[in-house]
């Protein structure tokens, strides 16, 4: 097989993972944006919640199809040419100015998203599988893309309206585009299949991993740890100024410090998987996000007490201090979760990283594109701000129960003699 030397594998992580910020910071681009155009056209939360999950929804599904192309063509080409048609979607983005033309703009904005299940299969291919839990982490760190643009978008659509802030990320991922086909070069595999001169492998064979019910329960996982993440990255700007009262600018700093950590810590979630193993890994996930999404969950509420000397009258709520406090605790152990699902793919599916990585992928982002909808919905409907943490906290119980159980039974199947759940499930065949 052809190998790489230390420099270039370090030279194509790196691009590949600033590539990948550049990416999700487009793809997240509504969050910011979308505040504007629910303002200019009169938009209720509803009709807010499917504006800016449009793009996740492309997002999501593009990335199936792009894994398995990644597979046959190799993941140079394919990130090349995703992010030059993005920009000009982004770009076109500009010029539209009805609600309809916005969510058929969202969509081609979306293809941004894909660029993870192009990435992973790319970069994993470029290091050997001991280190590959560590050097996912790292290239999942451009989630940081969605810090950036609620840090950052803000200020520019206040000095230069929303329009220009489309055409200048526009501008930026085309340049991107350029310096990434520059400075990289194809990955081991592909170069080693072409020089074989081997023909790529038809579509349906790289879809046959997808048969296999394990590959499923990893995308229910990450329908939380990443599908939630991009949901309430999407939507706590517009949940700060309407419980908190805050400007835009404000607000978008405050979601961005969730969003910063749910993204630079996705390096320790590897590193933690590669040593400790995934299992461990997605149990610290789900009982630290349980928690704070219940303490998260709770409505502002006001009592009434009949005491001894008469009415006792308190409120209970969460103040902007802890609010802002859990939500970074929950976006760093989604962070760790985010990782330890992907450390299993390589390991299981070596020569099917992009299609398996792009099903987990395509439910992870299909949670970002239905979770805001199903936000905006609870809003209009039942009324309460806090229905959204909610409506995460059921989703993880139900997450946390399914793999509890899940294990024991892998565990009692495969180790009849020992007690308890083993540890480094990734390492394990499963039926």
């Amino acid at each position: 097989m052809v190998s790489l030397n230390s420099p270039e594998k370090t030279k194509i992580l790196t691009i590949s993972t600033i590539a990948f910020t550049v990416c999700f910071a487009v793809w997240t681009i509504f969050s910011i944006i979308g505040i504007q155009i629910k303002q200019n056209l009169g938009l209720n939360d509803s009709q807010f919640g499917l504006l800016v999950a449009m793009p996740i929804l492309t997002g999501s599904l593009s990335r199936i199809f792009l894994g398995i192309w990644t597979d046959q063509f190799g993941g140079r080409i394919v990130y090349f040419c995703l992010m030059i048609t993005t920009s000009i979607a982004v770009w076109l983005l500009s010029t539209v100015s009805t609600y309809e033309m916005y969510l058929l703009a969202a969509l081609g904005v979306g293809l941004a998203g894909g660029s993870f299940a192009v990435g992973i299969a790319y970069v994993s291919r470029c290091y050997e599988s001991e280190k590959q839990g560590t050097v996912l982490g790292i290239f999942g760190m451009g989630n940081v893309g969605a810090a950036v643009t609620n840090f950052g978008a803000p200020f520019l659509l206040i000095a230069y309206g929303w329009e220009n802030v489309a055409r200048i990320y526009a501008v930026v991922l085309f340049v991107m585009a350029i310096i990434f086909w520059f400075t990289t070069e194809e990955d081991p595999v592909t170069k080693a299949r072409k020089a074989r001169g081997e023909k790529v492998k038809p579509a349906l064979m790289q879809l046959e991993p997808l048969k296999h019910l394990r590959v499923w329960r990893f995308a229910t996982y990450y329908f939380f740890v990443f599908g939630g993440y991009v949901a309430l990255a999407l939507w706590l700007p517009r949940y700060y100024m309407g419980v908190y009262d805050l400007e835009i600018q404000t607000a978008g700093m405050l979601a961005a410090a969730y969003a910063l950590p749910g993204s630079v810590f996705r390096a320790l979630g590897g590193y933690m998987s590669d040593k400790i193993g995934a299992r461990k890994v997605m149990y610290i996930t789900f009982i630290a996000a349980l928690v704070c999404l219940f303490l998260l969950s709770y409505p502002a509420t006001d009592y009434r007490v009949h005491g001894i000397e008469g009415p006792i009258e308190f409120t209970i709520a969460i103040g902007l201090v802890p609010f802002v406090l859990l939500t970074i605790l929950l976006g760093f152990s989604m962070s760790l979760g985010k990782a330890a699902v992907y450390k299993h793919i390589p390991v299981y599916y070596p020569d099917h990283v992009g299609s398996v990585g792009g099903l987990v992928g395509l439910i992870g982002g299909l949670g970002g594109f239905i979770l805001p909808i199903c936000f905006g919905l609870m809003n209009d409907l039942i009324g309460v701000w806090s229905s959204c943490f909610m409506l995460l906290f059921a989703i993880v119980a139900i997450s946390l129960t399914w793999m509890h159980i899940a294990i024991l039974i892998s565990d009692k199947r495969l180790y009849p003699d020992l007690h308890g759940p083993q540890p480094l499930p990734e390492m394990l065949e499963e039926e």
